[in-house]
């Protein structure tokens, strides 16, 4: 998954070594003893030192962006549905419409009841 050279993101600290969290680093070396806990070792330039790590501590930029454009865009949609009191928008995001399906006889509710149950999941 990852190579020599490459820009990953510190993500966890595992050993708590003082890794600092969210800073970038390059790996610079890959641990193949089997005996050893660390898979990679990592240069931190802003605080010039090395560490060894192990792979769940680092992430690729790259990925950490998708996954946190996907979260943005699905919040601003759920706004949207909310806003807007699109219903059909809202089970979609949510996952409702799974479970609307299976009934073999859908229950339509009001506007009101719709409003009601999305403001007591938003308590919740």
């Amino acid at each position: 998954m990852f190579k020599l050279g490459q820009r990953v993101v510190i993500v966890a600290d595992s050993f708590e070594q003082g890794l600092p969290l969210g800073e970038y680093g390059y790996l610079i070396a890959r641990d193949r003893n089997p005996d050893s806990a660390f898979a990679w070792v990592i240069r931190i330039p802003k605080i010039d030192k090395q560490f060894p790590i192990v792979e769940d501590d680092i992430d690729l930029e790259e990925r950490l962006m998708e996954e946190e454009a996907a979260r943005v865009s699905r919040e601003a949609l759920l706004d949207f549905a909310l806003a807007t009191r699109n219903e059909a928008l809202f089970r979609q995001l949510m996952g409702m419409q799974d479970v609307e399906e299976s009934n073999d006889e859908p229950a339509k509710e009001s506007m009101e009841d719709f409003i009601r149950k999305v403001n007591m999941k938003a308590w919740i």
